[in-house]
């Protein structure tokens, strides 16, 4: 099933707009987005707004672990430029600041270090995660200047946009700070993605879709839709120890995942559908080891359901 989206004229492999379409209509090549470590921290775990982090989150933060090791912005670039051009034939990238929250930090630091970035060769592109708490007026200054020249992505955390489960995830911020950080990023040339997660405690599909229909409504660019996994040595585990979590099996990730697509808009760029646990790292479940498994489960899902990416976007998916 190939599906046309009218906005950009590419035609799709998957019944979802996906990342690596998004970036060949921009610059005609392959585009890779390479992971950097900058070693900056978290409010959530320095003491600003919590400690801990999210129940979810492992001392790495989601990251490589490279910053410990003493390499720079510049080296995890040419490392990841090497490996990726070997696997992927890749011949621009994107530099992602992935770990912990990077726009958490003294703005002459970020300015450096978005700057160190931007100068490897075959740089095209920023992608900075960070938490919807972590930007001022300032900040997006200072990245909106870097849209002249590169196409910059800010990727904000969410995970539900129910406050309850934010309150039992540890989050440290509301589904209104998210809202708010979305609406003062945009008219600025960047572009915005949400992450969510799927599997989180006491939520049902119910609380699932309505973060979807939540996150539709918003006029967001992208989205990364995470498995909730579990991580050693993180309160996560030890709920998922004392049987009061269930990990979602496969089949009702991958239905949730394709229900979830119907209700965002046709022209919403999926960044990413699943997670990439490491397996050293991983409690369960073992299935979320199965990346590409999982991902064809659900293309070939909603190709079964003729099905697509936007198909009940707008709808109440609870009538």
């Amino acid at each position: 099933m190939a599906w046309v989206l009218e906005q950009s004229g590419c035609k799709m492999k998957t019944p979802y707009y996906d990342l690596n379409t998004y970036l060949r209509s921009i610059f005609g090549c392959r585009v890779q987005k390479i992971s950097l470590d900058a070693g900056l921290t978290c409010p959530n775990r320095d003491g600003r707004v919590g400690t801990g982090g999210c129940i979810y989150c492992n001392t790495k933060g989601s990251g490589t672990g490279a910053s410990a090791l003493g390499l720079s912005i510049s080296e995890q670039l040419e490392r990841g430029k090497e490996f990726l051009r070997r696997r992927y034939k890749a011949q621009k990238f994107i530099a992602y600041f992935q770990s912990f929250s990077n726009t958490y930090g003294p703005y002459e630091k970020l300015r450096a270090l978005y700057d160190e970035a931007c100068a490897v060769e075959d740089i095209v592109g920023l992608s900075i995660g960070t938490r919807p708490d972590c930007i001022d007026e300032a900040i997006l200054t200072l990245v909106q200047g870097y849209t002249e020249d590169y196409l910059v992505w800010i990727e904000y955390g969410l995970q539900s946009i129910h406050d309850r489960t934010l309150t039992l995830i540890n989050r440290g911020h509301d589904a209104a700070c998210f809202r708010s950080a979305v609406e003062k990023t945009k008219g600025r040339g960047i572009k915005i993605c949400a992450h969510v997660i799927l599997g989180l405690p006491f939520e049902d599909r119910r609380d699932m879709l309505a973060t979807a229909q939540a996150v539709s409504s918003m006029g967001i660019d992208g989205i990364k839709i995470h498995l909730l996994y579990v991580v050693k040595g993180t309160p996560m585990e030890r709920l998922y120890r004392e049987r009061r979590y269930t990990c979602l099996e496969q089949e009702e990730y991958v239905e949730l995942v394709c229900d979830f697509l119907e209700l965002l808009p046709p022209e919403m760029v999926i960044q990413r559908l699943t997670g990439d646990p490491h397996p050293d790292e991983l409690s369960a479940p073992e299935w979320s080891l199965r990346k590409s498994e999982t991902l064809s489960l659900i293309k070939n899902t909603m190709v079964g359901r003729g099905s697509w990416q936007g198909k009940r976007f707008g709808q109440n998916p609870f009538a």
